[in-house]
């Protein structure tokens, strides 16, 4: 049977460098959401013509792709709109990950998907990995790396299932207060239990 690692943890808390390290260190396939979901609403895009639809032209950019930043600002201050589009795009998200480990022959590989309890994904991975750090930490790495404000960052936090909550329902819990070689060495250790 495959072994198929569920990456998860809050947004910013350093799910992309265990991923990265994964696929470096370890050479295992990594299947990324994130990546899926920014596919399901390429430009053109049935999806994105459903988004456009419910928001209009002004959810779009000059070549006709999809302003991330407006649809941040619908979707993280409404719940019930930020419901209807991750009603739309996981189940597009769900099908790729899927595919990609039935098409996958390698024992190991990593599925990284940020919201995998949220998604109710977990039915696809044999293992559950969450990436978790200090609620602080958290919130000034986000505010940093997207250069949002502390409201803007805490709005995309809150939209997510609390850190707590996944950490009790995973396997393995990788902290990442102590910085990257703490974390990584973490890792090393999942990676062959």
């Amino acid at each position: 049977m495959k072994r198929v690692i569920g990456l998860t943890g809050g947004i910013a808390t350093g799910k992309t460098t265990v991923a990265d390290y994964l696929a470096d260190a370890y050479n295992l396939p990594i299947l990324d959401a994130d990546i899926y979901a920014r596919e399901a609403v390429a430009a053109n895009s049935p999806l994105l013509q459903q988004i456009t639809k419910r928001y209009g032209e002004k959810i779009l950019l000059g070549d006709g792709s999809l302003n991330r930043e407006q649809l941040g600002e619908i979707i993280f201050n409404d719940q019930q709109e930020l419901l209807w589009v991750d009603n739309l795009i996981h189940p597009y998200v769900g099908d790729r990950i899927f595919a990609g480990i039935k098409e996958t022959s390698v024992e190991t590989l990593i599925a990284v998907v940020p919201l995998l309890f949220e998604a109710k994904m977990t039915d696809l991975v044999t293992e559950i990995w969450v990436v978790t750090c200090s609620p602080k930490q958290q919130l000034n790495r986000l505010i940093e790396r997207n250069q949002l404000t502390p409201e803007q960052a805490q709005a995309r936090i809150s939209s997510q299932m609390a850190l707590a909550e996944k950490a009790k329902k995973a396997d393995i819990v990788l902290n990442n207060n102590s910085g990257v070689e703490e974390l990584l060495q973490q890792v090393d250790v999942a990676i062959f239990r």
